[in-house]
């Protein structure tokens, strides 16, 4: 690749000739050679009750908290939903589908991500045999409206992200003070293993629905390199890297500059991480021409160890982006840069878009994958017999915690 080249990409990023690399040329660090920056909001905090931070409840709250966060300068939602009824995330698809249907019409432009971690409870009798099967969450192609992502995972982990929470983090939330809990997010799993992952990609292409991928660590990017030589996926690579607790990628700025060294150079990567941790790393991120994430799902803090509601984060993030001269995305110029709609013919089409090395013909091409069904198979469980839990969903203890409010409430 030329130097006349290199610095036609907009962030001057660029790969070795052995293709196993990247880094950044002299003026890669120079705001007006960066992409504009993406800043996705996470305004719905599906972990925290209601009381514990900023959280939207009523369907007008939850599609308003939308637009606050738009016009404070995020132009991607990540989209959980609450059931304003019981005041608990919802695992009602109907419900998922007006909340959708709702934010298209009062944030048109922005690009929704829904959270993939959740899992559909049945709700017929029909519905109940396929509870044990992952046919619960890859409702979720089935959307309607539908949203521009869904964040995949891509291998199974554990998500502890209790381990570097320190009291302050969880002041005043239901977490405080309350070690049942504490121990149930402990022991939390991300449960996406091949099986999984294999149909829910096969199942959003049908749909038109583009994955987000999560990866929390390199080995979990590898996966996906390999989905895209094996012809699974044949689209851009838009990306959270996930730094969110034990199992995850940490809070070492080196790991996290290894971890961006690996990702291909047509991918759109965003730093994702949680508490306070979350301002440096979005800081560090703005400053090497990453996008960011922000909002009450990851962070209630900011660096004075004040509340900061999400809309404020946002402000936040957009006032370092601009102090260092860098330009705040567009809806327009964010979808042109995640390439929101575009498919890939082939896989050597897909290989080239992102600047990773083309298939040698004699080559390996990724795995070998086989025909799924969807079906899960019998529950698994941890080491250390810690059943694998959906990310974010609140596990029993959190349900408890949930219930002992509400009955308080009832007899004030």
């Amino acid at each position: 690749m030329s130097v006349s080249h290199c610095q036609t990409l907009t962030i001057s990023l660029v790969r070795s000739s052995s293709g196993e690399t990247m880094y950044y040329t002299d003026d890669s660090i120079l705001p007006e050679n960066m992409q504009p920056l993406i800043i996705t909001a996470a305004p719905y905090g599906p972990e925290w009750l209601p009381g514990d931070a900023d959280i939207p409840l009523t369907w007008d709250e939850q599609v308003q908290a939308a637009v606050d966060c738009y016009n404070a300068g995020a132009t991607m939602l990540h989209v959980h939903v609450r059931d304003p009824a019981t005041g608990q995330g919802s695992t009602n698809f109907d419900q998922y589908n007006y909340m959708l249907g709702r934010l298209k019409e009062a944030v048109p432009d922005m690009v929704l991500q829904v959270g993939g971690s959740i899992s559909f409870a049945p709700h017929t009798a029909d519905a109940k045999a396929k509870w044990l099967d992952y046919d619960t969450r890859h409702m979720l192609a089935e959307l309607d409206p539908k949203p521009e992502f869904v964040t995949v995972a891509t291998g199974t982990t554990q998500w502890d992200i209790m381990s570097w929470m320190s009291a302050d983090d969880i002041k005043g939330t239901h977490l405080d003070n309350n070690p049942k809990v504490q121990a149930a997010w402990s022991g939390m799993w991300v449960d996406a293993g091949p099986a999984f992952y294999l149909e829910h990609l096969k199942r959003l292409a049908a749909h038109k629905i583009q994955p987000y991928f999560v990866p929390a660590h390199i080995h979990q990017l590898e996966i996906i390199e390999r989905l895209i030589r094996a012809g699974v996926y044949k689209g851009p690579m838009n990306l959270a890297l996930a730094g969110y607790g034990g199992g995850t990628l940490g809070r070492n700025p080196y790991h996290w500059m290894q971890f961006l060294q690996q990702v291909p150079q047509g991918a759109v990567p965003t730093f994702w991480t949680s508490m306070r941790g979350l301002i440096p790393i979005s800081a560090m991120a703005i400053v090497l021409g990453q996008h960011v994430r922000v909002g009450n799902e990851d962070n209630l803090w900011g660096p004075d160890k004040t509340r900061r509601t999400t809309v404020q984060q946002i402000e936040g993030a957009v006032r370092i982006c601009r102090e260092f001269g860098r330009k705040v995305a567009t809806a327009k110029e964010a979808r042109e840069i995640m390439k929101v709609g575009v498919w890939y013919d082939s896989v050597e089409e897909t290989l080239q878009n992102l600047g990773l090395p083309p298939q040698r013909n004699d080559g390996h091409p990724g795995f070998l994958v086989w025909e799924t069904d969807g079906k899960k198979v019998n529950a698994k469980t941890g080491s250390d017999s810690h059943p694998m839990a959906y990310c974010m969903v609140p596990p029993e203890a959190a349900k408890i915690a949930m219930e002992a409010v509400q009955a308080a409430k009832a007899k004030s």
